[in-house]
């Protein structure tokens, strides 16, 4: 059995362990708040940008616009956005994984990683990546998304890349957080076409675009792709501290569970030391008649 020492070095080294890991989810829990109004906030407009560039994408029918169709190239980019920080479960390993399962061939796959959590598991796995961005994952903003989509866009349009995903932790509540990849290029009229479909009956599309559907999206789609990505940064930021928040009480609770063990054990270490004294007093005492 362990001496009342070591057990009594134990549950302070617990207890000061629970007070940093209370003290992380006061903090995350304060973060989350902000970063869950920001994308509640900006969640109507990057939804109304989308049915807008749709809206324009069905007119132009795909013709004169590169974005709207195969450039024949056989790599694919992932832009991935994981937290620069740990402490936050599982995480940045659920979007990493994400990505991982839909590559076929890492010597065809151009990664651009947010986040040094994920840039670390990417590496370590022997992912080579090309593009990376540190220090942002907390507080996104939309001059880094802007510098993401003009990347992206500028390797598509010299056929250095065939696809484009984005790779992103959707936020659901406050513990419901859910991994979600989707394509941003080229732009899937297909699936335009097959919600056309599905929605036969209602009013057409009435707006005129000047001068051309065409020429509308050759400045529409680069700021569709940055904002889809900054639609994203925004709800990883708070998937990322809904996550933290959720680890950090998970680990202050399990410190209250190991303390209260750890002074049954002390209690009982140290009852067992009390009648040992007394055994021997009390056997001293008989030896003295």
């Amino acid at each position: 059995m362990a001496s009342l020492q070591d057990i009594k070095g134990r549950i302070r080294s617990i207890d000061s362990t629970k007070k940093i890991t209370s003290a992380m989810n006061l903090v995350a829990t304060s973060k989350l708040h902000k970063s869950k109004e920001a994308a509640l906030r900006t969640r109507p407009f990057f939804n109304k940008m989308i049915t807008t560039m749709q809206s324009i994408a069905k007119n132009a029918n795909g013709v004169g616009s590169p974005f709207l169709r195969a450039n024949g190239a056989d790599t694919a980019a992932y832009i991935t956005l994981s937290s620069d920080r740990g402490l936050c479960g599982g995480y940045n390993a659920n979007i990493c994984k994400l990505v991982m399962k839909h590559i076929v061939n890492a010597e065809k796959t151009h990664l651009v990683v947010v986040g040094k959590r994920g840039k670390e598991l990417f590496k370590a796995r022997g992912y080579a990546i090309p593009k990376e961005i540190i220090g942002v994952s907390e507080e996104p903003t939309y001059k880094v998304a802007r510098e993401i989509a003009d990347y992206v866009i500028d390797k598509f349009s010299k056929g250095e890349v065939g696809e484009v995903y984005l790779a992103y932790t959707g936020f659901k509540s406050s513990i419901q957080h859910e991994p979600t990849m989707i394509r941003i290029l080229p732009i899937d009229i297909d699936s335009i076409k097959s919600e056309e479909r599905a929605e036969e009956g209602t009013l057409k599309d009435l707006l005129v675009y000047e001068p051309s559907p065409e020429a509308v999206l050759g400045y529409v789609i680069p700021r569709y792709v940055a904002d889809v990505i900054y639609g994203g940064m925004v709800e990883a930021s708070a998937s990322e501290q809904g996550a933290r928040m959720t680890a950090m009480d998970a680990a202050t609770e399990n410190a209250e569970e190991i303390m209260e063990k750890l002074n049954i054990q002390y209690n009982r270490a140290r009852q067992a030391a009390i009648t040992q004294e007394l055994s021997e007093i009390v056997g001293g005492a008989e030896a003295l008649k």
